[in-house]
């Protein structure tokens, strides 16, 4: 009863925050779980190729999906866009891999910095693949977070090629951004969700069983857990961007960094150097302009004015 009455007045007390401060808090919740996920993967990464975990990551996130896939029937599940799913699915399962390989193969706040780069590469993908017009402000705020790229990975020669693995991950979940775009037109999300849990299983297999090693009872239940942070952080990105406004909410998703930092020197001893630390304010600072120019923009509601 006492835990009832404390329940409610939790409730109560939740109701009284902006709408917006609610998604802040949405947000930061999700930063932590994606932060909790990349220790799943680093700890796994110490006796288990990434391609290994990108495969038992697809097939338990897929486990977790049937049931809200399935739960009307097969028949919102049928599509006629069978061939952007798999392109999909390919790019998103190329993705994953390289940004579980960076987890395992870098610190994990660089590894999360360098992820941090998507809506650089967005910029770029929305003017090639969906006609964006970008004016010269946000050419010039993409420029600069890629200056902070190299800040980031010129000190850091030799894991140089888990960077670039990195960067290159972030391109491939950019170009997800894209194919999700054009399939939120006539797909559900379920739909999406499903597709691309089995074409994820079924294309990350055949890379896994070449490095495949037998997974003990310890590796299944991180990855159980690992499977439920994921889904969890996923949930919280939802209900914030829902709640909240983009622009009022998209920054609190750098506490990331912070969270990643404080859990990679707690358990792994991990401490950034100041050219990564640098690098990434300058990321950070870029895509946040990107943000509020955006908004900018959409508010405005009148695209045929200069960009002045």
């Amino acid at each position: 009863m006492n835990m009832r009455a404390a329940g409610l007045r939790w409730l109560r007390v939740w109701h009284t925050i902006p709408a917006n401060g609610q998604g802040a808090l949405w947000m930061l919740l999700g930063g932590l779980c994606f932060s909790f996920m990349g220790i799943g993967i680093k700890f796994l990464g110490e006796g288990m190729d990434s391609f290994q975990i990108g495969f038992l990551r697809a097939l338990f996130g897929l486990i977790v999906i049937l049931p809200f896939a399935l739960r009307h029937g097969t028949a919102p599940l049928k599509t006629k866009v069978l061939k952007l799913h798999i392109m999909r699915a390919l790019v998103g399962v190329t993705g994953m891999l390289c940004i579980f390989y960076a987890i395992t193969h870098l610190p994990l706040a660089d590894a999360v910095a360098l992820t941090f780069t998507r809506p650089l590469f967005l910029i770029v993908l929305a003017v090639l693949f969906l006609g964006e017009q970008v004016r010269w402000r946000r050419w010039s705020a993409t420029a600069v977070g890629f200056l902070g790229v190299l800040v980031m990975v010129q000190s850091q020669a030799e894991i140089e090629f888990a960077a670039i693995v990195a960067l290159f991950g972030a391109l491939m979940v950019a170009l997800v951004s894209v194919f999700l775009k054009k399939l939120s037109a006539t797909e559900r999300p379920a739909t999406m969700m499903f597709y691309f849990g089995i074409m994820a299983s079924l294309f990350s297999l055949g890379p896994a069983l070449v490095v495949w090693v037998p997974p003990t009872w310890e590796d299944i239940a991180v990855l159980s857990v690992l499977a439920c942070f994921g889904s969890g952080a996923n949930f919280c990105a939802i209900r914030a961007f829902s709640i909240g406004e983009a622009t009022a909410v998209a920054p609190f998703d750098y506490m990331r960094l912070i969270f990643s930092g404080i859990l990679g020197f707690l358990i792994f001893a991990e401490i950034p150097d100041i050219w990564m630390v640098l690098g990434a304010c300058i990321i950070v600072a870029s895509s946040l302009y990107i943000v509020r120019r955006e908004a900018g923009i959409g508010k405005s509601k009148r695209p045929q004015l200069p960009d002045t």
